[in-house]
């Protein structure tokens, strides 16, 4: 097991934490003396440099998934960039001084863990991480785990495969931005098509896609244009099933899925961050951070606000942390 007597932890750390549920800017409170997480034998310990948000993190705090979520107090948060400042018995894969990235929460909806990340310290399963491309910053690492992620697992449950059309519903989002990557530069797309509102078209194509819809002047569905698989960010999954070729696939990631559109919940593992690390240190995939999306840390209530507006492009980061 790695040293970690050089490296000094606090006690008591600062963390944002609701004690009941309810809206984040309401119920969100900054603890200046939460008690530092005890790490098991798989976890490795990790002083926190940056945290994303993402809308599962508001829809948490709000309740809706109170009947598989932890109980309250919970320290909000899923991705994480940082350095990884203890190690546990059985963790193999890192040692003390790894700059490493990840989604913290496995299953992001079934008893998510009551200490996420908008701490200065978290614990993490080692097998949630992967190192951190060493190109990116921890502001630009933070922004992706659960947004790739979900990206990625989304295309592999659609079947997505080299010369197949998409369509992405939500393209200037988190998880929409990356989709239009991934499916261009990773599974091969022949045609990506995306939708946005008329100030984000620009950034679709840039991004990759082929076509840029704006959602504000066309319905998608009514394009002579069918797709192989449409991925809906958004949850217009009653929309996007008009959209799909016959025997193409639909899936979702919000609200309620009508047939045959799937709606998935991510399952977060670090070794498809590994499989993806050579394409972001090769620049073919590129986060996208909104242009006011960085808050340090005493903001995160401004940052909560934000991203509840549904207007954000790509994603918010919290940092620095304190």
């Amino acid at each position: 097991m790695a040293s970690d007597s050089d490296v000094t932890i606090p006690s008591k750390i600062k963390a944002w934490v609701y004690a009941k549920r309810g809206n984040p800017v309401d119920v969100l409170k900054l603890v200046p003396d939460v008690g530092v997480p005890e790490i098991k034998e798989d976890q490795v310990l990790v002083k926190v440099v940056a945290a994303a948000l993402n809308p599962v993190d508001f829809k948490r705090a709000l309740g809706f998934f109170k009947h598989t979520d932890s109980p309250p107090p919970i320290v909000p948060g899923y991705d994480v960039a940082g350095v990884v400042v203890k190690v546990g018995d059985q963790a193999k894969k890192f040692k003390v001084g790894d700059e490493v990235y990840g989604d913290i929460i496995e299953k992001a909806v079934d008893h998510p863990k009551q200490h996420g990340t908008l701490a200065e310290y978290t614990a993490v399963e080692e097998r949630l991480l992967a190192l951190k491309p060493k190109n990116l910053s921890f502001v630009e690492a933070a922004s992706l785990p659960l947004a790739i992620e979900t990206a990625y697992e989304g295309l592999e449950r659609a079947g997505f495969s080299p010369g197949k059309s998409i369509l992405v519903l939500g393209g200037a989002g988190g998880v929409g931005s990356l989709v239009i990557q991934l499916a261009k530069e990773v599974f091969g797309a022949s045609r990506v098509a995306a939708t946005s509102s008329t100030g984000k078209l620009d950034l679709l194509k840039s991004l990759g896609a082929d076509l840029a819809i704006d959602y504000t002047k066309e319905n998608f569905e009514d394009l002579p244009e069918k797709f192989d698989v449409v991925y809906d960010a958004v949850g217009q999954s009653e929309r996007a099933v008009r959209a799909v070729k016959e025997g193409g696939s639909v899936v979702t990631i919000s609200g309620k899925a009508t047939p045959p559109a799937v709606l998935f919940f991510l399952t977060s593992n670090g070794s498809v961050l590994e499989k993806l690390n050579p394409f972001l240190e090769s620049q073919k995939i590129k986060p996208v951070i909104d242009p006011k999306g960085t808050f340090p840390f005493s903001q995160a209530l401004e940052a909560f606000s934000y991203l509840q507006t549904g207007r954000v492009t790509g994603k918010i980061v919290i940092h620095p942390i304190p």
